[in-house]
């Protein structure tokens, strides 16, 4: 740790009584003391079913007793693969009664994905949801030679299977009961013989520039900041959360598994992906979480809606948000300065705007909202604060178990992501403007990766994190970039990536972003349209497309865009560390990047230097002045097939601010 570094003040953090607790007692202590209470509601056709505490408890101990009769112990790790299904939370809990560490597995992935994981873990059993997830599993078998069992839990589609691996999630509960009949006391012993410092999971980073790693975390890195941030946001029983994300990524193991079993709130699992709009307005959750591309595409949605209204809504819309932009945030913070005029003012539109709107969004009873994994433009955060939703930021990562710092009350900003979580230590290295977290929730190590956890995790305990940053004079930390990407033009001045893409992707119009400019004499970008508000768009103004590609392609669109990237440019001139940085030239890419073409993480974060070098004659193509460009792309297609697309992109000059001598001298 490099001398005299900015420290954050760290607050001192109290273990509770129960410091020895593991996920399978806290279950078991919820299934004593509010046994018919809710724990956890899947929708299924349409209808909500509710599983208590102690049901859950009892299938819980039953799929325990049934999964060691196939031969899972201490140690041993578990595939879990699926949607959010009340099933695979209950698998989780029942690897962990038994010592053995569940890995739970993107379900969106294609099968030749899965093969890293399957064989770094040595998983023997997995349980998945469906028919889908076990074609995937029977796809790879052979080069997973240790997998020897398959539980399905969806048994819809699986009548002609006969595959000696494959096994139903009913059959295997029914055998754990008869289990338990001879020996009733067989789970319980394992979950006395845990303790809190025990494997409880393990998260497969995303694998941005190469190989995912397996991050393992103890009971105690996901339990302890877990409950001190339940304590700090008075999250209790009566709160209700929806469990939408991927339960592969760690975000969504800490607000809806370790958070869930600490204070014993209500889950709910959407029926399905395409019903989570719908279902979130039916369940109405108290305490939400919701990376920056959700929101976007909530507000993009909200846009569409209100183009296509009459004039007097339109009209309406407009007035009241005015009036919300100004004063609504100030309301939300309890600022006694806000005039009663203002306020009355605000109360009709509370009325007549953002109160349907928030109803319309599902998010009528949110207390708490947090999101996270990328910065938020400032005018999305604004927007949704604005409507009286209390959204706060926070940071971290799975090797953290989310939390490092959060947002007070009070002191919600749209340019940082809050002050330590107490108990978590924060330091920024003078020398590299590194972050540095030293915390209760750290990772214990990288799965079979020695060096890897050497790389991140000094003899000190800082781990660090990768990301550039620094605190400000109110101890709020502010991050910059990726320390890796943060760059620097050939004339010296600052270039920070994500920074430029954050902004271009608050505009509607702009789905994904990749700027370039590291070591060279300017900025250029690729962009990618949002296929649902251009085609709204261009379906106004009469505009006929195919498909996205088509409509990529459209002078019209690329005049679109270029409205969007100048008043990108126009914002960046006015900071003076990032003014020459302005975006000079930029492509509309003629597909969506995607996970599947490995273009893209399963997190949606783009893999910038895979895709400089998959598409690098057209980063050569922007750099050399031209003004087109032909270019041919492989695709994958969902059902593992490949295909090729072929384009004439054209090159658009962006409009640039020029920079005041002042300015110039600054960046």
């Amino acid at each position: 740790m490099p001398e005299g570094a900015p420290k954050a003040t760290v607050t001192a953090f109290a273990a509770p009584a129960d410091a020895d607790t593991t996920f399978p007692r806290l279950l078991r202590e919820h299934a004593s003391r509010r046994p018919t209470a809710p724990a956890i509601r899947e929708k299924s056709y349409g209808i909500w079913q509710t599983v208590t505490w102690s049901a859950l408890q009892d299938e819980v101990e039953a799929l325990a007793a049934g999964l060691s009769e196939l031969g899972l112990a201490r140690g041993h790790n578990l595939a879990l693969i699926g949607e959010n299904r009340p099933r695979l939370y209950a698998a989780m809990i029942a690897a962990q009664s038994l010592g053995a560490i569940p890995v739970p597995m993107y379900q969106d992935a294609v099968a030749q994905e899965m093969v890293f994981v399957l064989q770094n873990a040595e998983i023997a059993i997995a349980i998945v949801e469906d028919q889908e997830q076990t074609d995937k599993l029977l796809e790879v078998r052979e080069q997973c030679p240790l997998l020897a069992h398959v539980i399905y839990d969806d048994v819809r589609g699986m009548r002609n299977y006969s595959d000696a691996a494959l096994g139903s999630y009913d059959a295997l509960l029914e055998r754990g009961r008869q289990v338990l009949k001879a020996d009733p006391q067989r789970v319980s012993r394992e979950v006395d013989a845990g303790r809190i410092d025990d494997i409880a999971a393990m998260f497969y980073t995303s694998g941005t520039t190469g190989n995912p790693k397996g991050v393992i975390h103890t009971h105690r890195s996901m339990i302890v900041p877990s409950r001190v941030v339940c304590d700090v946001e008075r999250i209790g029983p009566d709160d209700e959360v929806l469990a939408y994300l991927p339960m592969a990524w760690i975000g969504q193991n800490i607000f809806s598994y370790a958070q869930w079993l600490i204070k014993g709130f209500t889950v709910n699992c959407p029926e399905s992906p395409g019903t989570v709009a719908t279902d979130m307005r039916e369940i109405g959750p108290t305490y939400y979480f919701a990376p920056p591309r959700v929101l976007e595409g909530l507000l993009t949605q909200v846009t569409i809606r209100m183009e296509d209204a009459s004039r007097i809504k339109r009209a309406l819309f407009k007035h009241y948000m005015d009036v919300a932009r100004r004063v609504g945030g100030r309301i939300l913070d309890g600022d006694t300065g806000v005039s009663f005029g203002d306020r009355l003012s605000y109360a009709l539109g509370n009325l007549m705007v953002y109160g349907p709107l928030r109803n319309a969004l599902g998010m009528s009873r949110v207390r708490i909202a947090y999101t996270a994994g990328e910065a938020i433009g400032p005018d999305l955060f604004a927007f949704y604060r604005s409507l009286g939703i209390n959204l706060k930021q926070l940071y971290g990562s799975t090797e953290t178990a989310v939390w490092v710092c959060i947002q007070p009350d009070g002191e919600v900003r749209a340019d940082t992501v809050g002050k330590p979580v107490p108990g978590v230590e924060v330091q920024v290295a003078r020398d590299t403007g590194e972050i540095l977290v030293r915390s209760p929730g750290l990772l214990r190590e990288y799965y079979k990766n020695p060096q890897a956890t050497a790389e991140v995790k000094d003899a000190q305990g800082w781990y660090h994190t990768g990301d550039a940053g620094f605190f400000d004079h109110d101890g709020h930390l502010k991050i910059i970039d990726r320390a890796k990407d943060v760059g620097k033009l050939a004339d010296g001045a600052l270039f920070a990536p994500k920074y430029i893409e954050n902004k271009l992707k608050f505009f509607p119009f702009i789905k994904e972003a990749v700027s370039f400019g590291h070591g060279r004499d300017r900025v250029c970008a690729f962009i990618n349209i949002d296929f649902e508000a251009c085609g709204n768009w261009a379906e106004r103004r009469n505009l006929p497309y195919s498909g996205y590609a088509d409509l990529a392609a459209k002078p019209e669109v690329a005049e679109l865009i270029a409205d969007c990237v100048g008043k990108v440019n126009a914002d960046l001139a006015q900071d003076p560390s990032v003014a020459a940085s302005q975006i000079h030239r930029f492509l509309v890419l003629h597909k969506e990047l995607d996970p599947d073409d490995d273009e893209m993480t399963r997190t949606r974060k783009v893999r910038r230097g895979f895709i400089a070098d998959k598409y690098k004659v057209l980063v050569d193509a922007l750099y050399e002045g031209k003004a087109s460009q032909y270019i041919e792309t492989q695709v994958r297609f969902e059902d593992g097939r490949t295909g090729r697309i072929a384009a004439e992109l054209q090159i658009v000059d962006a409009k640039t601010v020029p920079i005041a001598p002042v300015l110039k001298k600054a960046a």
